[in-house]
């Protein structure tokens, strides 16, 4: 009867000891994150996405865990909206969402409001009206305008400013990524508006969209350059990856960056940082993709906290040539 007691009581122990070793219990807390990238191959929320899995980690502690599951939106909002039900379906604590569609915020809105999910929209930026959907959303992002600004003055400082087949007017090619996106809309309209601000005149051969694509870019790019030939000076580009396409495409019509075109993107990718070192970009505007991601992760970690979040978060561009 000892013996059988013995055995009894040891099983017991053990019990508790495995239930005390289980992921509820010993102390840990893991948090649940649903991120959604609105798609995986644009060059820019690649290395954004990166930083936030791997920021996330850095956070962690002896007692504190982060589950981050991390989505491809597939540039579809339809697929994007089924991602952010099935994270409400997992019961997560917030969510990090890349938009599709700008204009898409208040749907997402609504859904987290419902079952009262914190979301922090990053570098897509919802309408001022959507932003006062909810009081536990925050966008995290930089001024367009800003990088439409610096685009701008980059090419205005130049010592030509930007004239540089030298007939008085500087005539542009514009590769706008998404007509509908607010990032687009200001670096197009704002990369002129420091031109002409400094009193100088300027000329659109060409404006199209590229939808941030490299492919793109340099099928738009090609296009221009052989309607419009030697009568360009500078083609802007909405971010880097149009910008890479562009590259290829002035080479392939024989004009040479710096010394019959000039061309200047947006976010300072690996790749376009090596391009302006090496001569093949004019210059480039830091979209900070580790301050923001960063200043993303942070937000999230205060609205699990319940704590307070401020609506705006903004992270300032750099200029790169």
């Amino acid at each position: 009867m000892k013996k059988l007691c013995a055995l009894v009581l040891a099983g017991i122990m053990l019990i508790a000891l495995a239930a005390g070793c289980s992921g509820g219990d010993g102390g840990v807390k893991t948090y649940k994150v649903g991120v959604s990238i609105y798609k995986y191959d644009d060059n820019f929320m690649t290395l954004y996405r990166q930083e936030i899995e791997s920021y996330f980690k850095t956070l962690e502690t002896d007692t504190v865990k982060y589950n981050v599951t991390m989505m491809d939106g597939k540039g579809d909002m339809v697929e994007q909206t089924n991602q952010v039900e099935n994270f409400i379906a997992q019961k997560v604590d917030v969510m990090i969402i890349n938009l599709v569609q700008s204009s898409s915020a208040a749907t997402i809105t609504d859904k987290a409001k419902a079952a009262n999910i914190p979301v922090v929209y990053i570098n897509r930026e919802p309408s001022a009206d959507d932003m006062n959907g909810w009081d536990k959303i925050s966008y995290v992002g930089a001024d367009a305008k800003q990088s439409g600004t610096y685009q701008g003055e980059i090419i205005r400082d130049l010592a030509d400013n930007g004239d540089i087949n030298g007939d008085g007017v500087v005539s542009y090619v514009m590769l706008v990524g998404d007509p509908e996106n607010t990032d687009a809309q200001y670096r197009t309209e704002y990369s002129i508006k420091a031109l002409t601000d400094a009193g100088i005149a300027v000329e659109k051969l060409f404006e199209q969209r590229g939808d941030w694509d490299t492919a793109k870019g340099q099928e738009l790019a090609a296009n221009a350059l052989a309607q419009f030939g030697g009568q360009i000076d500078v083609i802007f580009a909405n971010n880097d990856g149009m910008a890479m396409g562009a590259i290829q495409a002035i080479k392939t019509a024989g004009r040479t960056v710096g010394q019959d075109i000039y061309l200047v993107g947006v976010d300072a990718i690996p790749e376009a940082v090596d391009a302006i070192a090496a001569g093949d970009m004019t210059g480039t505007v830091l979209n900070d993709h580790i301050g923001q991601s960063h200043t993303a992760v942070d937000a999230a970690v205060r609205y699990m906290s319940s704590e307070s979040v401020d609506k705006y978060l903004w992270v300032n561009y750099q200029k790169v040539q």
